[in-house]
């Protein structure tokens, strides 16, 4: 059996460091996150008698590298913020794992791939509206952190574009029905973004990052706006069913979700607690790809 030196065990676990600090860099479980909302688009828009296995797998490829620019891009702008805070001190470029020129030129390489592979294999409508999204969520959303809450709003509809993106891959277009995956999800992202900003107030403060409504209050006027926008996903939830884009059994899926979801926000009005917060953070993270897959497994025959 071959053994392994000293400097051999040195020089592996050199490049084992760097690699995982590039899966960090491009918030990797994010950027799948991301893909998985494209495909579903995709799946959802995709009416031919044979199935777009290659314009699919260019979504796939080309909508997560830009996902991961994206994720990388807004880590080199926020370097010196996220030394700041707990949740985000050990990420590569705090920690100096690799300098900021290196990530520079990788966010952009990442990038033009990820362009060049939706421009080259989709269409131009999918390609801008990937661009757009990258453009909204580096250099719109993520200076307006420290502005305000208007940055949630912003930033939902980079958050939102995926399922977009996926449908005008299929089809080529935007249709009401494409509207309807956008609206789920972009009204999805401010229950999901609010507790996040709830739950992690302390950090975000050390900051300077303002995403709470409410002038920024953890109180009772914040809990009611997360309930309202929760509240939303109910009628929203049962459009894919009503308009034939889906069948009922999703519908029904989709209802219980939302209601589960909505029942987490009276625990927050009630007692304004990181506790209730947390539940609403966990119980977006489920609601999303749940009410996902039931609208694809109701779409499949």
């Amino acid at each position: 059996m071959r053994t392994v030196n000293l400097s051999e065990a040195s020089f592996i676990d050199s490049i084992s460091i760097r690699a995982k600090a590039y899966y960090e860099l491009i918030k990797f479980r994010l950027s799948a996150l991301v893909t998985f909302s494209a495909v579903f688009g995709f799946v959802l828009g995709d009416s031919g008698a044979l199935f777009s296995w290659g314009t699919c797998f260019a979504l796939m490829i080309g909508g997560f590298l830009i996902s991961g620019a994206s994720g990388a891009a807004n880590e080199i702008l926020e370097r010196d913020y996220d030394k700041l805070m707990k949740r985000t001190q050990n990420r590569p470029l705090p920690l100096n794992i690799i300098s900021v020129n290196e990530a520079y030129w990788f966010t952009v390489l990442v990038a033009l791939v990820g362009v060049g592979i939706l421009w080259f294999f989709t269409n131009p409508l999918t390609t801008a509206l990937g661009v757009l999204s990258m453009l909204l969520y580096v250099f719109v959303y993520t200076p307006l952190k420290r502005v305000g809450p208007v940055a949630v709003f912003v930033g939902a509809i980079p958050g939102a574009m995926p399922p977009l993106l996926g449908w005008t891959a299929a089809t080529g277009g935007i249709s009401y029905e494409a509207l309807i995956i956008f609206g789920i999800q972009f009204i999805w992202q401010f229950p999901h973004f609010w507790a996040i900003a709830w739950v992690s107030d302390e950090d975000y403060k050390k900051a300077g990052f303002k995403l709470l409504p409410s002038g920024g209050r953890k109180d009772l006027n914040t809990a009611i706006q997360i309930m309202i926008y929760t509240l939303f996903l109910l009628p929203l939830g049962l459009l894919p069913s009503y308009f034939g884009l889906t069948g009922l059994n999703s519908g029904i899926v989709a209802t219980v979700c939302g209601t589960l979801f909505l029942a987490q926000t009276f625990s927050l009005m009630r007692d304004c607690s990181r506790k209730s917060a947390l539940k609403i953070m966990f119980g977006s993270f489920l609601y999303l790809p749940i009410v996902q897959i039931a609208y694809l497994l109701d779409k499949i025959p």
